[in-house]
Order: structure tokens, then sequence, then C-alpha cells
């Protein structure tokens, strides 16, 4: 009798222990439904698909739980999660988001496809049809082309002024002038050999692609980096040919202060 108490004590103290939550209960907000999700969003239809199928579950309200997120020590796991994902990209408010936030996190979702980085390997480990088919990296890396082609590259000087704003909105969800992030550096990169940055590690068509960064391969790389190197982990594109000139002139500003 003894030994059955003790294991209904254990199971009752498992049990409350799933209703503690030490990072942050992410269960108060309720759930509207995944038929609205994205729904208004300006994104192809396969993008939303994958979003909403694959991501949903940590980044947005509309998480679906597991029997075992109600287990403690795993539960706590797993709201912490979801609690960070979602800080990180909430789905549930992608179309209230400013345009500059919209294009930073377009830019890191397709650099977290074209790496495998998402869904991460614990993740998948307990849900294994999250994982990202071809299929579906496709489907993501659309996300950053535009319905029309990008426009030709223009004569002139830039405004660094104008490519330093370029540079906040579209570039520094996976750049920084100074340290490493997703992406290399860029102080200094007007006059670097591609590939080179070192300590950072590079696809192996970029380091084998003995570009020199200048005006005219800047502009043509951030055009459409896939169509100047197929195997590279660069995850957006600069479509018009302004903002182009004007972040390389502010690329070339930042050399002065490498």
């Amino acid at each position: 009798m003894r030994r059955w108490t003790i294991a209904a004590l254990t199971v009752a103290m498992i049990v409350g222990l799933g209703y503690v939550h030490p990072f942050g209960n992410p269960r108060v907000v309720l759930a509207r439904g995944r038929g609205i999700l994205l729904r208004g969003a300006d994104m192809p239809a396969r993008t939303r698909a994958v979003l909403v199928g694959k991501c949903a579950d940590c980044h947005s309200n509309e998480t679906r739980w597991p029997i075992y997120a109600r287990v403690a020590p795993a539960s706590w796991l797993i709201e912490r999660d979801i609690v960070e994902a979602r800080k990180e990209m909430d789905l549930s408010h992608w179309e209230e988001m400013p345009p500059e936030r919209q294009e930073m996190l377009k830019a890191k979702i397709i650099e977290e496809a074209k790496s495998g980085d998402m869904p991460p390997m614990q993740y998948l480990a307990l849900h294994w049809t999250a994982r990202l088919s071809q299929d579906d990296v496709q489907a993501l890396l659309i996300f950053g082309q535009k319905a029309v082609g990008n426009e030709p590259a223009m004569a002139g000087v830039g405004d660094a002024a104008r490519g330093k704003a370029v540079f906040e909105k579209r570039c520094t969800g996976c750049h920084a002038l100074q340290g490493d992030r997703e992406g290399p550096r860029l102080a200094g990169v007007f006059g670097r050999k591609a590939g080179t940055v070192a300590g950072f590690t590079y696809s192996t068509g970029l380091k084998k692609s003995g570009l020199i960064w200048n005006d005219a391969t800047l502009d043509k790389w951030l055009s459409d980096p896939d169509l100047m190197v197929r195997d590279n982990n660069m995850s957006f594109s600069v479509p018009k040919a302004t903002e182009r000139r004007d972040l390389i002139a502010f690329l070339k500003q930042s050399q002065m202060i490498d």
C-alpha cells in the first residue's frame, strides 16, 4: 500500500508541475484556427502552406500541443522553445509587422531554409514530420523573389546615406558591418575576394567562385545570388537598381572605417 501511495504522489507531482511555467506560459493566448493564419499576407500560396504546416507550431499562437507537453520537465523545455520562437517570429502577427521587419524575417526564413538550420535537430527528434523537404525549401526560397525581374544596373554614383538605410532595412537580419552573424561581416567587403573571411563557413560554390567584390560583381550578386553562384547561402536579393547602387556606395564607405 505504501508503494502505491508513493507512486500516486509521484504522478500527482509530475502532473502538477506540468502546470508550472518557469519560462512563461505560451498557452494563455487562445488559438483562433490555422485557417486564418497568414490569410492576408503578401506571399505565394506555396510559401504560406509551408509556414503554416511546418513552422506554426512554434512560431505562432496556433500551437498543436502533444500529450507529453503537460509532463514536466519536458513541458518546461517545450514552452521555453515556443516562447523564444514567438519572440523571434510570430506568424500570428505577420500582417501587423512593418514592412522593414517583414523583409528582415524573409531573409532569415530563406537563410535557414537553405542552411537546414530549421527546424532544429532536438525538435525533429520528436516531430520528424516537420522536416523540410526539397519542395518545402523551394517554396520558402521563392518568398524573396519578385514577380517582376530585377532592374538592370544603373550608371552613376550611389548615395551612401540612403544605402545605410537600405542596409538597416534589408541586410541586418543576417549581416553586420563588424562581426559575423548568419552571414559574414561586411566591413571591408569592397575589393575582397569572395569566401575569404577568416573563421566564417561559406558554401563550396562561393569559395571556388574566384569573385572579387566590386561595383559590377556586387550589383549582379545583390540582384540575383542564385543566378551568379548556384551553390550559395545568400538568403535574399535587392531587386531595385537604385537601392543596390546606394547600398554599394554605403559598403564602399564602410571600407574606410574597417
